[in-house]
Parts: structure tokens; sequence; C-alpha cells
């Protein structure tokens, strides 16, 4: 026994004056302890796709992008004690979060404000989206360090930092001093590879989503929402999308084939009547929008069908299988790898921000200012870069098609015959299976059908709600998602109850931006 003591006392004194690091469980020599910012960056574009992609197969239903009676997105509900519909939480507090707040304080010590400003742009964004999703969420007390309880912060709150982040973002990358370089960012930089000006314009965008949201507001200014659009996304060229290799289910666009999530969804009756022409010339048929073969499939007899929300088309599978699911095949079937169409292949990247959308909402913006000249030229570039974008996607979509499209009965042609219906109905297809949130915010700022505050009701006739709507729901439609339950309703219960959170009706309470 004193041998052995002995030695472990000469293999202390041996390791402590000279080995020490054999001994430091805090590190690991396969994982950096201060990394840098290049090397945290590109993981952060995939959060932002996976987020919106996961809570899509529940939106997708309210909004009817996605159908099938999948789940209870379709008929408006949640799926309580459970996290379903919380993943863009997750994202923000903890895909992006932290992370986003080390780089700006580690390239802030190195004067790299180009890293800064990528960091406060995606902070921005994920603001954006999570308050438009989830409405109060958690804000000035997010990040305190050994803090239990974290008391939930209204929207007009998020809204404004978002305002702040995006125009701190704007300044940080204007700077012509520092060590940020193009050089330096380039690498990281999946989605603009350092092009500060491209991030100048996201940032824009951005803006120009939060000032759009306000249309129930005192304070909506369509100049500004404008303004903001002008300096924002200047073509397709300048979309923000999260690229995915698509070669395995690991670096696989989640709609893909390969990851096999959307074998149960089916295309819905509103796409089909938005390319048809029923819902934008009023006779289905009348006008087949050049994008149809590439968004969407035709069953089995030539016929293009959808669902309606929470039925299966007839409420029997058998009618449910001859209607295609997304990947562009009946019933359930998995076309396999490398096949699928639209956003929906493996290697498909994944749109955060598109020049259609920026658009759309200057031709909103334009329209209810009363400059419909405007509106117009607005509304018909969206629709004519919706087109191209498709066209990329899939089958090249020809000049003359698109073309006799533009000039058909299903796109205005004057400024005198142009509706806000139009514009709104334009940007709901352009948006179709990426701005999920983004067309839920529209949706709920004109209160579904009901109208905003000035009574405007452009979704009135088309959008449709469920049979029967989820049974908390009290005959209400859903106006956001709780937070994520493995978080807040089990360690943060009572800030929760502040704000309403434990009622069984809380998702159909409505947000601050759709209330005058």
């Amino acid at each position: 026994m004193k041998k052995i003591y002995t030695l472990f006392v000469a293999a202390t004194i041996i390791i402590s004056s000279g080995c020490k690091k054999y001994l430091d469980i805090n590190t690991d020599p396969a994982t950096p302890q201060d990394p840098e910012s290049r090397t945290l960056t590109p993981p952060l574009f995939a959060q932002m796709e996976r987020g919106v992609q996961f809570d899509s197969r529940y939106l997708g239903g309210v909004i009817q992008y996605f159908g099938g009676a999948v789940n209870v997105g379709e008929s408006h509900g949640w799926i309580p004690s459970s996290d379903s519909g919380g993943e863009i939480w997750r994202t923000n507090y903890y895909g992006l979060g932290a992370n986003l707040n080390l780089i700006i304080d580690k390239s802030t010590a190195k004067t790299e404000w180009n890293y800064v400003g990528l960091a406060q742009a995606l902070k921005a964004w994920s603001w954006q989206i999570t308050t438009d999703y989830h409405g109060d969420i958690i804000l000035k007390e997010a990040y305190e360090p050994n803090r239990y309880v974290f008391d939930y912060d209204s929207q007009p709150d998020v809204y404004a930092e978002v305002v702040r982040l995006a125009n701190l973002s704007i300044a940080n990358f204007s700077r012509t001093d520092g060590t940020g370089t193009v050089g330096k960012l380039a690498p990281a930089d999946l989605i603009y590879a350092g092009d500060n000006a491209k991030w100048i314009r996201f940032n824009y965008g951005i803006l120009a989503r939060n000032a759009s949201n306000l249309i129930n507001k005192a304070n909506y200014d369509p100049a500004k929402v404008i303004e903001y659009v002008d300096k924002s996304l200047t073509s397709n060229a300048d979309n923000f999308i999260v690229p995915n290799l698509g070669t395995t289910a690991t670096n696989g666009n989640f709609f893909g084939p390969l990851r096999a999530n959307l074998a149960s969804y089916r295309q819905t009756r509103i796409i089909v009547g938005l390319l048809d022409g029923t819902y934008l010339v009023g006779t289905p048929g009348a006008v087949i929008d050049p994008r149809r073969n590439n968004m969407i499939t035709a069953s089995a007899d030539g016929v293009f069908r959808g669902t309606a929300p929470n039925t299966s088309d007839g409420g029997t599978a058998a009618a449910k299988n001859q209607i295609p699911n997304p990947w562009g095949v009946l019933g359930s079937a998995n076309p396999g790898p490398t096949f699928g169409k639209y956003l929906f292949k493996d290697n498909a990247g994944f749109p955060i921000m598109t020049y259609s959308e920026m658009q759309f909402i200057k031709a909103e913006a334009a329209f209810r200012s009363g400059n419909t000249t405007l509106a117009l030229d607005a509304y018909t570039k969206g629709i004519s870069a919706s087109i191209d974008f498709v066209s990329a996607l899939g089958t090249a979509i020809t000049s003359a098609d698109k073309t006799a499209y533009l000039t058909s009965a299903a796109v205005k042609q004057t400024a005198a015959t142009l509706t806000l219906k139009d514009i709104m109905l334009q940007k709901y297809l352009a948006l179709y299976a990426y701005g999920f949130v983004e067309t839920w915010s529209d949706l709920r700022k004109y209160n579904y059908f009901d109208g905003d505050s000035k009574g405007n009701n452009p979704y009135l006739g088309t959008f449709f709600f469920p049979t029967s709507f989820y049974a908390d729901n009290g005959g209400k439609p859903i106006q956001r998602y709780r937070p994520r339950y493995n978080s807040e309703y089990i360690w943060n219960l009572e800030a929760l109850k502040k704000i309403g959170g434990d009622q069984p009706n809380y998702h159909t309470f409505k947000m601050w931006f759709s209330q005058p």
C-alpha cells in the first residue's frame, strides 16, 4: 500500500508540474473553447431554416399551404404538453441566441464590423419572426446570467428592438474602418459571400416587414414602408436563400424526399385555385398560371386537385390518395432521392426573404396610400419575379408563357382596376412553401377575412376556415403559437400566467399588431 501511495504522489507531482492538460476536464482539444466568429457563423443559417421548416408542419395547415388532415394545425389547434410548434422559439433562444451575442462581443473587440453587422441582422430577423409567431416573448431578461425566471415583454418592445438592431447592423456594414474585410467574412457567409451591400438590403427588408405589419396602428406610415422596400432587395439575385447540399438526409432539405417529412401532406385547394384562375379570374381553368406545373402536380387523370382544411377531400383515405403530395407523387409515395419538385427537392435552398415579397409589400403600401400607379408597378414586378424564381426551380418557363400570363385576366392591367385583394392573393401565392410566418402575419393583420381597422378585407371569399375549429378555440381562429413547452411551461409557468399563457384558449388571443 505504501508503494502505491508513493507512486500516486509522484505521479501527482509530475502531472501538476508539467502535464496539467491531462487533468483539465474543461479543455477539449477537439472542440475550441474560444471559437472565432468565422466558425460560429455557417451553422446559424441552418438554424434559421430549421426553425421555420419544423414549425411549418403545423403553421402550413393553418394558412393552407399544406393539407391532408395531417395534424391539429388545419383545425387551428395546439398539442398540449408538447414542443410541437415550438421550433422557432428554440431557434431564437438556443440555435441563434447566445451564439450571436458571442459573435458581437468577439468581433467588436477585433473591430470586425461586418461580423458584428451580420450577427445584428440575424438577431433582428430572429426577434421579428419570433414575436410575429408567438406574440409576447422574453426580450429584456433573455440572456441575463444566473436567472431562472424570465418575464415576458410586449410586442411593441420587440418591434422597437428589431428596428434598433437592423439600424445598428446597417451602420456597421457601412463602416470603412476596422479589420472586418470581405475576405474574412466571405468563407463563412453562405448567403451573400461577404457582400456588405446585400446585407444592408436584407436589413431594410426586415424593416419593411416590421413597418408593413402595422396597418392597424395610428403610426402606420406607408411612405416609410415604401422607402424601406426601395432600399431592400433589388432583384432575385439578392434573395436570402439558405443552401442545402442534398446528398444525404443530414445535409438535405427538410422538405425533400431524403428527409421524408411530408409524405402525409397534400397540396391544397386554395393553391390549386390561385394557379388555375378560380380565385383571380372567377372561373376554374380560365387562366392557367405558368408556375402551376412547377409548384403543384395533377392527379393520375390529369386533373389538378387539392384538399380543403382538416379534410382528406371526401373524407376517405382513397380520395386523399388521389391528391399529390408536395413532392409531386400520389398518396404517400416517396419519389426517392434527387426527385421532388419546387422547394421540395433534396438540394433546394430555403428562402428566408425574396425580392418578390418586397415588391408585394411595396404594392400594398402604395395602394393603401392611394398611389395605385406605383402599386400596379410593384405588383407586376412581384409577379414577374415570382415567375422567374419558380422557373429556376423546375422546368423553365418560356418568355412567351410569362408574357401571356402577365397580360391575362389573372393580372390587373390598369391602376384603376387593381384591388388590394389582387395584391395580397398574388403575394400569398408567391410566398407558397417558404413565407409561412409572413403570410400568417398578413392573414392576421387583416383578421383573416374580417378586415383591418379600416374595413379592408382582401381575403374575403377566398381564404376559408376548417369545418370545425379545435375544441379549445371557442369557435375562433388561431392567432399565435404558444411558447416552447419544455422551457416555458415546465420552468417558467408563473411568468406565462401573467400574460394568460396558461389559458386553454391562449392561442386565440389576438396579436398586438392586428388590433387598432
